[in-house]
């Protein structure tokens, strides 16, 4: 697939020399369902600004199609914007909601039928054409908004935490309501988010933004399986980290004691991160671990436990099917393989 959007060494600073964004580069393939995810403040939502047109860099260069469209105005350029607040026209029913965009443009008005009917289809929303936005559910206020912005036939569509105004059953429901929509239309969706679990459900890539640097690009399970530092390995689910040094390839130390892991290339006794996911962490009995602990607290999930194990050098997050009572000893092991094993960033 070929890159439609790219953005090069892009700052932005504001007055007061605060920089936002910092040496941002990154490219958007074509068809591809991408999001930017990571805490408030990151930077997230001003990079979509910036491709949108809303805001221009202080330096770097917007590529759109191969072709620098730094200037070029938000109206001008192949995007469409969707925004947490949907900002519906309160005056005007379903149908004039969506049509709106085409007749500013004066699109004719057999072309507008067509379009604004098949818009309907997609959306699910047939039947509604002639209901007012404010009798509307959220949901359906959101899918006219999503409609709205697709009738004028974007190549890209920007999508700013639309979902966040939604109760959490709801918001499930578009999310994969979006991933079909991206997907049947063949379009390219960049979306932003803080919502980790919502980023993996629905990407093709995630872009793991903070403090307006790039930590990690990758697809959902790379960010998930293979994190690059200890932020994107908290960010993206829960993990247990740990510090630790590598004494040699593949032998990793960390709570006083050595077990073997994948991992090489570090320097004889580097300091390192350790990531184990809680899912990864097996219990044992006690006089069989080199790792034990005893139960804080049990605490149930829905489709497994969360056990809170203090382990003297370190409080254990352990995900399980089995519950271990509240007090008692258990043991810990993980497969070497689900030693995850970083370099310490420079902040640390």
């Amino acid at each position: 697939m070929e890159n439609i959007v790219s953005l090069k060494n892009i700052i932005l600073e504001f007055e007061d020399s605060e920089r936002i964004l910092k040496n941002i580069s990154l490219d958007i393939k074509d068809k591809e369902f991408v999001t930017f995810l990571g805490p408030s403040g990151c930077g997230k939502t001003t990079t979509l600004r910036i491709i949108a047109g809303f805001l221009e860099p202080t330096s770097g260069d917007v590529f759109f199609d191969g072709q620098r469209i730094n200037g070029v105005p938000p109206h001008k350029r192949n995007v469409n914007t969707v925004f947490q607040r949907y900002a519906l026209f309160p005056h005007l029913n379903v149908y004039e909601n969506i049509a709106f965009g085409l007749r500013v443009k004066k699109v004719p008005e057999k072309e507008i039928v067509k379009r604004v009917g098949e818009m309907l289809e997609l959306v699910n929303l047939m039947g509604f054409e002639k209901r007012t936005v404010n009798r509307l559910s959220g949901g359906q206020q959101q899918r006219v908004a999503i409609a709205r912005a697709l009738v004028n036939h974007p190549k890209v569509l920007l999508l700013d935490e639309p979902l966040g105004a939604l109760d959490l059953k709801l918001r499930k429901e578009m999310q994969i309501e979006l991933r079909r929509i991206q997907q049947e239309l063949e379009l390219t969706f960049v979306y932003v988010t803080h919502d980790q679990e919502e980023a993996l459900t629905m990407s093709d890539s995630i872009v793991v933004m903070k403090d307006g640097i790039i930590q990690q690009i990758g697809s959902p399970t790379d960010i998930y399986n293979e994190p690059v530092n200890a932020f994107v390995a908290d960010f993206i689910g829960e993990s247990n980290i740990v510090n630790g040094c590598m004494p040699k390839d593949c032998v990793v130390e960390f709570t006083g004691r050595r077990f073997e892991c994948v991992d090489r290339g570090f320097s004889p006794n580097e300091t390192v991160d350790v990531v184990i996911r809680p899912e990864d962490v097996k219990v044992i009995p006690a006089d069989k671990a080199q790792l034990t602990g005893i139960v804080e607290s049990v605490v149930f999930k829905g489709v497994h436990y969360e056990m809170i194990v203090d382990g003297v050098d370190h409080k254990w997050v352990i995900h399980s099917t089995k519950a271990e009572p509240v007090g008692a000893m258990i043991g810990m092991t993980f497969d070497p393989f689900d030693i995850h094993i970083m370099k310490k960033t420079e902040e640390e």
